[in-house]
């Protein structure tokens, strides 16, 4: 699904945008998914962003290669 909306001033950040198109609010109960960046962390349950690596440690293996797929599948080449 592709979004299209009004323009909002540039130093609008990428979730407030989201907020007030009401993007979440309105895929949500249509079931469809929300596929984002780290812009996006704490926007909610149905929003997919990738984990964050924990303070002074790294990612397991599978955190990486769930973080990869993620970021392949929001922007397929």
């Amino acid at each position: 699904m592709l979004w299209l909306s009004s323009a909002l001033p540039g130093h609008c950040h990428d979730l407030t945008a989201a907020r007030a198109h009401w993007i979440i609010r309105i895929c949500e109960p249509q079931g469809v998914p929300i596929l984002a960046d780290r812009a996006y962390i704490g926007a909610g349950a149905w929003v997919t962003t990738p984990a964050r690596r924990p303070a002074g440690g790294e990612l397991t293996l599978t955190q990486q290669t769930v973080n990869r797929a993620l970021s392949r599948a929001r922007a397929p080449s």
